[in-house]
């Protein structure tokens, strides 16, 4: 039987439904370098943390208020050898202390081609009726280094799909979508 001991212990963060935790689950199920160590989220609803005790994965939430206590949040990440981790789906702002504390080692996925439709407020739906709003000819998915500002870190990969006269916002997600789930954890891979 082979055995493995993967280096690398991703955390994933996540506020909502977690369709790309459950991707990023199944692309590093039997991986050898990389494993996902622990899945957080803002949110005790979220179904991310669901996909995570499903898949037997360590998970815990972290509110807002939790994440102003520097000394607990960086203890529960190297209790867990965290080394990497990734955003997904996660809405809320990340620390300057965390950020410090991971140079280089946070990212995040946007569903428009940053610099534009970034910032606060635009996630999921809201980016794609202003891009359909804007008469743009095109769209897609910016994976960038996470900084103090909203989707204002370094873009380290951009993957873009058409938009179509009869393409709607809805389906706009649906192209989009599909752009995430193909580049993200590969994008993640080649990082770590």
């Amino acid at each position: 039987m082979t055995t493995y001991n993967p280096k690398n212990r991703l955390a994933l963060l996540a506020s909502g439904n977690g369709t790309n935790v459950q991707n990023f689950i199944n692309y590093f199920r039997i991986h050898y370098d990389i494993t996902i160590a622990l899945v957080v989220s803002d949110n005790p609803f979220a179904y991310a943390l669901k996909r995570a005790e499903i898949a037997q994965i360590p998970h815990l939430v972290i509110d807002k208020n939790k994440w102003k206590d520097e000394e607990y949040v960086l203890g529960v990440f190297k209790e867990h050898g965290i080394n990497f981790v990734v955003l997904a789906g996660y809405l809320s702002l990340i620390p300057p202390y965390f950020i410090k504390a991971y140079p280089k080692k946070i990212v995040n996925i946007h569903p428009a081609l940053l610099p534009k439709y970034g910032g606060k407020g635009m996630y999921g739906m809201n980016v794609h009726k202003a891009v359909m709003a804007s008469g743009d000819s095109k769209s897609g998915i910016s994976i960038h280094y996470v900084n103090e500002e909203y989707d204002q870190g370094r873009v380290i990969f951009q993957a873009a799909c058409k938009i179509f006269a009869e393409d709607t916002p809805e389906s706009l997600e649906k192209k989009v979508r599909k752009l995430e789930l193909l580049n993200y954890p590969r994008v993640v891979e080649g990082l770590m």
